[in-house]
């Protein structure tokens, strides 16, 4: 009957649901993992030593309306621990209005590249690259503080030829007064990093993230200036071009987590718009009889998680309702009762936040519904933001 060829249709939708939700999320790390014994059992790595005539590089820092930080970047940028005559830092600070240049002309060996105009991140570094002569370029945000040992690891990575780019570890400043952007966004990261630093064992990271990493100037391409994730597209079009993104959790950079979950919606809604972005941009990428390993590594890493799983997990809901009320079968009620524990306790994640209450366990279940929320609320963003290369900065706590 009609009935129950639709039943069997909606079981078949709720388990393939269930098993992309659980592979996008936690079945990836897991097979990442024997993945990367297994190839390390057969394979073991070899370990890279610096090079003894360290190469010129430049730190190439893009800055917007950034007056509160700069005295704090560029102190950073003197800890480094890297021959001074070799590191080489620019600034591009288009469109800034306040005291950013004002105060940069303090210092005299810092280039700094500037244009009225503002036209966006992504414009600006295309902009910036024209001006570089080393051999090497460091990409970091201004907002960031760099280990001081940062320069040199980054540096020990590109000693393997095959090496195109060197992500380096973003970190979450721990606050005495944590909140749920930080605290949720600090245990994501720790779970990134760990995904990441396999997928660079097993082959090549999937793309690097701005607050550091670094690039044979070379291979450069500029960018489309309405680019949103220039750190993500421009890393993986190396890797595209036969190089791999090698994974350095020795370089890392540290900022503060996002003030509240509202200034971290910002963050995350451009982020997922950019994902979003960036799978139309990379769509050659999905190939995987021609990009092999790293199609695979892009589309269980990237494109699920930007794509079809957010989809698939708010549709868990309704669909496990459904088959616990046409078949009433056990499993179902039992998922169901999982379900209801898990959004309660996001909801009361989501209540804590608001009242400040520091209740860490509750902040996980609340971030993984916020994360996912934020890229289904990512296709208005994209809408809205067509063309465009600039968006509002998230206040930082």
């Amino acid at each position: 009957s009609k009935i129950t060829i639709m039943t069997q249709f909606l079981q078949y939708l709720f388990w393939i649901s269930i098993i992309i939700v659980f592979y996008t999320y936690i079945g990836y790390g897991i097979l990442l993992y024997l993945l990367v014994k297994i190839k390390e059992k057969l394979h073991p790595e070899q370990p890279l030593t610096l090079p003894e005539a360290l190469p010129d590089v430049t730190l190439l820092i893009a800055a917007y309306n950034e007056e509160k930080i700069i005295k704090s970047k560029m102190d950073n940028c003197a800890t480094l621990d890297y021959p001074k005559d070799k590191l080489h830092v620019i600034w591009v600070t288009d469109g800034s209005t306040d005291s950013t240049n004002t105060l940069l002309a303090v210092y005299p060996k810092v280039t700094v590249l500037f244009s009225p105009e503002r036209r966006g991140k992504t414009a600006a570094l295309n902009r910036a690259m024209s001006f570089i002569k080393t051999s090497y370029t460091i990409f970091t945000d201004a907002n960031t503080m760099l280990n001081t040992e940062s320069i040199k690891e980054i540096m020990t990575c590109f000693t393997n030829p095959k090496t195109g780019c060197v992500a380096g570890e973003k970190r979450i400043e721990n606050k005495d007064k944590d909140n749920a952007a930080s605290s949720g966004e600090g245990f994501y990261w720790r779970y990134e990093s760990k995904l990441k630093a396999w997928d660079s064992k097993l082959y090549s990271a999937v793309g690097a993230a701005g607050e550091l990493f670094a690039i044979r100037t070379e291979l450069f391409t500029p960018m489309p200036e309405d680019t949103l994730l220039d750190d993500f597209i421009l890393s993986l079009r190396i890797a595209m071009q036969g190089y791999k993104i090698a994974y350095c959790d020795k370089a890392y950079a540290i900022e503060s987590g996002s003030m509240d979950m509202h200034e971290e919606q910002k963050r995350k809604v451009r982020i997922a718009a950019g994902g979003l972005q960036s799978i139309a941009r990379l769509k050659e990428l999905l190939n995987l009889f021609k990009y092999g390993t790293l199609s695979f590594q892009y589309i269980s890493h990237r494109v699920l998680r930007w794509s079809v799983t957010p989809a698939l997990l708010f549709l868990l809901f309704p669909l496990n309702l459904i088959l616990v009320i046409v078949q009433g079968a056990s499993l179902y009620k039992i998922i169901l009762i999982l379900q209801i524990i898990f959004y309660v306790l996001a909801w009361l994640g989501a209540i804590m936040a608001q009242k400040q209450i520091k209740i860490k366990i509750l902040f996980i279940p609340y971030y993984f519904m916020f994360m996912n929320l934020n890229v289904l609320k990512a296709l208005f963003y994209l809408k809205k933001h067509k063309g465009k290369g600039t968006w509002e900065k998230a206040k930082r706590g």
